[in-house]
């Protein structure tokens, strides 16, 4: 399988290719239903992440969503 490097949060970060969205999330320990995402300086909205394939030099930025009161 051949890997690709990405920025993920400003450090650079090593992954299977052809991985959506949801499946790099999870790859790095993260709910999908608990984060938001800047691809590549734009944020994804979440009903396009099942088609979005990851990409060598990719940038992202993923926020933890955090509830309370």
């Amino acid at each position: 399988m051949s890997m690709i490097t990405l920025q993920v949060n400003g450090d650079d970060r090593t992954c299977e290719s052809n991985l959506t969205m949801i499946e790099l999330l999870k790859y790095l320990g993260m709910n999908p239903r608990l984060v938001a995402v800047e691809y590549n300086g734009e944020i994804l909205h979440r009903q396009l992440w099942e088609n979005t394939i990851i990409q060598n030099s990719d940038r992202l930025e993923i926020v933890t969503i955090v509830g309370g009161g």
